[in-house]
């Protein structure tokens, strides 16, 4: 269930109540008359079920909150209600697979903004991957892997593609485009003073990495990779569960490669630097395309349910 909170013009009021009431999926409908100060208006509050909630805020919204009032959603963790069960029971199709597009919609466009907590994050992954790369360690690939933030950008191109939302899909460009190049140069420099201070001892990568080698060859089974964990991403920003895990796999052949190129770079390894640019290229694409088609999945298949449901 999520927790619904509206301020309504006192004039539309009774029309929010009469678009939630004819709602399956609404339940625990409370209204305050002249409670809300900025905007001023009437506090209407309720629960939702996820599945019934696109349909409700698309009506709100028709009504004129939007502008003239406030529409709020946030989760519920715990509801001890027959009637909230039952709006469950009663809203199309199943909680767990509804997508909140308007949710989407805002974590997409916070995550198509450059700041310097992603940036940071991009760079302490990217060092830690330039690490893995000197050392061949499977074990500091994955903690680059949880560190790196990327996915964010990636899923708003996809959601950009789907609603021809261009500004979105040059903002999140560009924050993929200044994040890897900051944190490659940092790795970069890094790397060359670990070098000339003696802390970095090998003046090439070592010629056999059996760990951390993929990074460098990208092949059939990179793109492959990309598009299972491009899928499994946007099914972890759409699903009303996830598992925290989700984004161990999502970042396994993009921050990795970077890191590559950096100490790659720094050590004179001419030889695999194009092949991380490559593999870097090749997953972040793999990664769009899987994370546009999931998204179209679902919008289709939702649709269906809603169809079939109203028949």
């Amino acid at each position: 269930m999520l927790h619904l909170r509206a301020i309504s013009p006192k004039d539309r009021t009774d029309d929010v109540c009469g678009l939630l009431g004819e709602s399956l999926g609404v339940t625990n409908v409370v209204v305050l008359p002249e409670a809300a100060r900025q905007p001023a208006g009437d506090l209407v509050m309720c629960d939702v079920a996820r599945e019934a909630v696109n349909e409700v805020i698309d009506g709100l919204r028709r009504l004129g909150l939007e502008d003239e009032g406030s529409i709020a959603l946030e989760r519920v963790d715990v509801s001890i209600s027959h009637v909230a069960e039952a709006a469950e029971e009663n809203a199309p199709g199943h909680g767990d697979d509804a997508v909140v597009w308007e949710e989407i919609d805002q974590r997409t466009e916070e995550e198509a903004r450059f700041t310097w907590s992603f940036a940071a994050f991009l760079v302490l992954a990217t060092m830690l991957a330039g690490i893995a790369a000197i050392i061949d360690s499977s074990i500091l690939i994955v903690g680059a892997m949880v560190l790196g933030p990327e996915f964010g950008a990636v899923a708003a191109i996809s959601y950009g593609l789907i609603r021809g939302d261009r500004r979105r899909i040059g903002r999140a460009l560009g924050v993929l485009a200044a994040g890897f190049a900051v944190a490659i140069v940092v790795t970069f420099v890094c790397a060359l003073v670990g070098r000339w201070t003696g802390v970095i001892a090998v003046d090439r990568l070592p010629a056999h990495r059996p760990q951390t080698g993929f990074v460098y060859r990208p092949d059939r089974w990179s793109f492959i990779v990309a598009v299972l964990a491009g899928a499994a991403g946007v099914l972890s920003l759409t699903a009303g569960k996830s598992s925290a895990l989700v984004g161990v796999f999502i970042s396994v052949t993009t921050v990795p490669a970077a890191g590559n190129v950096a100490v790659a770079l720094a050590l004179s390894h001419h030889g695999e630097i194009w092949g991380s640019v490559v593999q870097l290229g090749v997953n972040l694409a793999g990664m769009v395309v899987a994370g546009t088609a999931t998204l179209l999945v679902q919008r289709a298949a939702w649709a269906l349910v809603r169809k079939r449901r109203t028949a």
